[in-house]
């Protein structure tokens, strides 16, 4: 077979490809990874047709990111699966034994928390739309992404909870919503209906909608209920459907915003956006709160995940108290 023929071949299995994985309904993000993994898999193998290829050369492609890539075992995991993807829903192949696959060391990490007084200097430092969603990534425990794609329909303001749909895992959970924000979202939230208002009169104001709900409700997408409560300041062109909507804040609005803040405050710990979802579940169990409880409102699937927040607890060193405090 031509290297044209070839080519081309490998494009319509990549076309394949992108259209399973939009009928699954998964993310934007997880397409453009998963064909991206899929075309390392094939260019890898020097363009060879993944039909004639299992389990061998799976594992050589796998290893081969763990001893000369040296990726981290989150990304290598990421990209079995993407292969995996492939075989199971494009090619109908089941994949057999993958004993002989060397994984990547996957580090054992305290996560980094601040202090009840840090994060006051943090938020002293931040205004407006980023104090708002910084207050939410630690008062909710909420992920940066789940923060950027609440809806409005997603805060209970009558329950002070908010609902987060589609989480990690595509699982729904319910978590607390902050008094202390509550009047600063209620204040942001007007503004983002007057924005809203205008788009619709200029003939836009539609949302993208999770799964198949554009085509079962075709009026959803310009109802208030479904705006983001972060949305972008400017519209953009959805890649998939080609319609022009407004989206939600890019994470680096708030990421940058923090790494300023945090200078700004004099913490020198390495902290992010995602520091803020530590210090609430720390927080909560130092109040005495019981870990499944903070499971729930983390949304761990497994209770050895929210067990690694009783390591940083405010108690020293593995809670014990040291010697040299007592001479």
């Amino acid at each position: 077979m031509d290297t044209a023929q070839t080519y081309k071949n490998s494009t319509l299995l990549i076309e394949r490809v992108r259209a399973a994985i939009r009928g699954k309904h998964y993310s934007i993000r997880t397409e453009k990874s998963y064909i991206e993994w899929i075309r390392r898999f094939i260019y890898f193998h020097n363009m060879h047709d993944p039909e004639k290829m299992a389990e061998k050369e799976i594992n050589e492609f796998v290893t081969y990111l763990a001893l000369k890539e040296n990726v981290s075992a989150s990304t290598q995991n990421q990209a079995l699966c993407a292969v995996i993807f492939l075989y199971k829903q494009i090619l109908k192949k089941e994949i057999g034994n993958l004993d002989g696959l060397i994984w990547s060391k996957k580090p054992k990490k305290i996560p980094i928390v601040l202090s009840r007084e840090e994060i006051k200097r943090l938020l002293s430092e931040l205004s407006g739309i980023h104090r708002i969603m910084a207050n939410l990534l630690y008062g909710s425990g909420l992920r940066l992404l789940e923060c950027l794609r609440l809806r409005v329909k997603d805060i209970d303001f009558d329950y002070n909870q908010i609902i987060v749909r589609d989480g990690k895992g595509q699982k729904d959970r319910v978590t607390a919503l902050p008094e202390t924000i509550i009047s600063p979202i209620k204040d942001h939230l007007e503004k983002v209906k007057i924005l809203h208002s205008k788009d619709i009169a200029a003939g836009l104001g539609k949302v993208h909608l999770p799964f198949a709900l554009e085509k079962k409700y075709p009026n959803a997408s310009r109802e208030w209920a479904w705006q983001y409560v972060f949305p972008s300041s400017v519209l953009s062109v959805d890649p998939r459907s080609g319609i022009t909507r407004r989206h939600h804040l890019d994470e680096s609005v708030l990421q940058r915003a923090v790494k300023v803040a945090m200078q700004k405050a004099g913490i020198s710990k390495q902290a992010s956006c995602h520091t803020l979802r530590h210090s609430f579940a720390t927080h909560l169990l130092e109040d005495g709160y019981d870990v499944r409880t903070v499971q729930e409102l983390l949304g761990h699937e497994n209770l050895n995940t929210t067990m690694i927040y009783t390591h940083v607890m405010k108690k020293g060193g593995l809670g014990i108290k040291s010697p040299a405090d007592k001479l």
